[in-house]
């Protein structure tokens, strides 16, 4: 009897399943479920479910006739969140970047030397910076110099687009500001690299529509991720943006993004370093002079 229930369990959990988001517990045989649809639903909950596991926001699978829940997911299976493993890190080096000389000594002192070499801070007495903000004008190696530093160390690299946070369904996104710090403190020493980070960070208003409130939840909530792991916790933020006016100033204060990095537009020295870069593995004819190009306007 008990063989035939199992494999009548394994029989209904095999089947496609309908993913959806646990909400509360009605009784111990019931329970309400939000949909990728929208709506809730209130659905028999199975039995053999261990109810501990049913937590408010827990991702759920249904069967998808009758809508029962049949089982719980793991916290990273919904999650679009993931460590990038060994061969899908950067190959970028920093002798791929042309020019951009200080910004590569800055990074290297704020993210690769705390990670590669913590004793020395402890020695000083000091605490390294806890993250780092790139900005600037597009294309000046922003994103770039940080697949090089992700290189160049040993830690895991998570790597997320601000936009990608801002999903369609509420509490989505601050969820995924949750996995992305779990993840990185799960497998530390760990790089967080958040790019376009002004898609989630813009200077808060009064909000006049849900989408602009769901914006501000999943920045306060990345504020307090950020105040949440100490210097002990070997991770390190690395964030992106083409409009660092428009940030809110609470990100920038001390103990967020310690350590401001400017990426101005190349000057002729940085230009020629960056064709040279560029054309390095090229066959260029008698007639291609570099310099040309040097010496061209900006726009």
């Amino acid at each position: 009897e008990l063989l035939r229930a199992q494999e009548e369990v394994k029989r209904i959990q095999s089947v496609p399943l309908v993913i959806g988001q646990f909400m509360e517990m009605v009784d111990q045989s019931n329970g309400i479920v939000g949909s990728t649809t929208g709506s809730n639903y209130y659905v028999r909950i199975l039995s053999t479910i261990n109810r501990e596991l049913l937590k408010p926001s827990a991702s759920v699978a249904l069967h998808r006739h009758s809508n029962a829940l049949v089982d719980v997911l793991p916290p990273e299976a919904d999650s679009s969140i993931s460590l990038l493993s060994q061969s899908e890190k950067p190959d970028v080096t920093y002798n791929d970047i042309g020019g951009c000389d200080i910004q590569k000594q800055e990074i290297r002192e704020a993210v690769e030397l705390p990670l590669t070499h913590h004793e020395l801070y402890k020695q000083i007495g000091i605490d390294p910076p806890r993250g780092v903000l790139l900005y600037g004008p597009p294309g000046t190696g922003k994103t770039m110099l940080a697949k090089a530093v992700a290189n160049h160390t040993t830690a895991a690299f998570i790597r997320v687009v601000g936009s990608e946070f801002v999903q369609k369904y509420l509490g989505e996104g601050p969820r995924m500001v949750r996995d992305v710090f779990r993840l990185a403190k799960e497998n530390a020493p760990a790089i967080i690299f958040i790019d376009e980070v002004d898609a989630i960070a813009t200077a808060r208003f009064d909000a006049q529509t849900g989408a602009d409130r769901e914006v501000q939840r999943i920045l306060m909530e990345l504020l307090n991720q950020m105040d949440g792991f100490d210097q002990t916790v070997n991770v390190k933020v690395i964030m992106a943006t083409n409009r660092a006016d428009t940030l809110d100033p609470a990100l920038l204060r001390p103990g967020r993004l310690d350590r401001k990095i400017e990426f101005p537009l190349p000057d002729r020295r940085q230009k020629r370093l960056v064709f040279q870069v560029c054309t390095a593995k090229m066959n260029l004819g008698d007639e291609v002079d570099l310099e040309d190009y040097v010496s061209r306007p900006d726009k």
